[in-house]
């Protein structure tokens, strides 16, 4: 049975992520949280955990909630979702972004934000390989005994699962459902955008790792393309400037493209002239796949979440 966990969510504290100066003019959006002490873990205040697991595979997974701050004010209001994988590292960061991003003044419309949590009691390293890779074909590098291919599998998770489960209990935009994800994670966001693209409206693909499997995301986008003449969605790709193969300087990658291959995608898209899609890819100077994601998070949210 689907059961509420935890009122809060419980993780680390993520490197790099200090508190700048409130501007002036701005208030503070509520009442800081004294935190438990006495060396307990760090919790993210007013967010939220649910048990929402795989009947499929019986895998169990958890979904992180967190509400915006005209939620619970307006009663009568509607707003988008956005889901995002890899939650442990990308959900804290995200939640801080949006609201950070709106102390002096509304810069992003107000949204729930879902982070979808790797596999419970697995390494957070092989749920990913497992769940958002589209063919079992993945790259030698991996340690022995991996497995990949089951982003099909996970996709319909998704659809049949979560979203339910978010549309059920959250006054969530039935027609507003985005997708967030980095690497791996936008692997998977590319392979739903051109097999399910109505599963959402907007994707932030960041640093996707389009090389993966002899670009078979690429193919995946060509098969959409010669079935389809529209391809209704808004869509922000992002890549660090040394995601770029340059070979002897270690600033750069050293065994595969992302920039270029970002490219290729975006040619591609642009190409097609689809009516309804909207488009925008950046490559963001001084970022490596390591470092480019909350600068790609924070100008994916001002595309896809601009304020009204």
């Amino acid at each position: 049975m689907l059961r509420r966990v935890l009122n809060t969510l419980v993780i680390p504290l993520v490197a790099g992520f200090g508190l700048a100066a409130m501007p002036a003019n701005a208030q503070p959006q509520s009442t800081a949280k004294a935190q438990p002490g006495e060396g307990r873990p760090y919790e993210v205040a007013g967010s939220e955990v649910w048990d929402v697991p795989d009947p499929v595979s019986g895998r169990g997974y958890q979904v992180f909630v967190a509400l915006p701050p005209s939620y619970a004010k307006e009663p009568q209001r509607t707003y988008p979702v956005l889901y995002v994988t890899d939650a442990d590292y990308a959900f804290p960061i995200i939640r801080q972004i949006s609201r950070r991003l709106n102390l002096d003044g509304p810069k992003l419309e107000e949204f729930i934000l879902v982070g979808l949590s790797y596999a419970k009691g697995e390494d957070g390293a092989a749920s990913r390989r497992r769940d958002y890779t589209p063919t079992p074909n993945g790259p030698s590098s991996a340690p022995a005994g991996t497995v990949h291919g089951q982003g099909r599998a996970y996709q319909t998770y998704l659809r049949d699962q979560v979203k339910p489960f978010i549309a059920a209990r959250y006054r969530a935009d039935p027609s507003r459902a985005l997708f967030l994800g980095h690497s791996y994670g936008s692997l998977l966001g590319a392979q739903i955008l051109f097999t399910e693209p109505g599963l959402f409206s907007g994707y932030i693909l960041g640093s996707p790792s389009l090389w993966y499997d002899k670009r078979h995301a690429l193919g995946l986008e060509a098969s959409y393309a010669a079935q389809n003449r529209d391809l209704p969605a808004k869509v922000f790709l992002y890549v660090g400037e040394y995601e770029a193969l340059r070979k002897g300087d270690r600033r750069y990658s050293q065994s595969v493209d992302m920039v270029a291959d970002n490219r290729t995608l975006e040619t591609a898209l642009r190409g097609r002239k689809y009516p309804n899609l909207s488009l925008k890819s950046v490559v963001l100077n001084d970022e490596d796949h390591l470092s480019v994601a909350p600068r790609g998070f924070t100008q994916g949210l001002r595309y896809l979440l601009p304020a009204r």
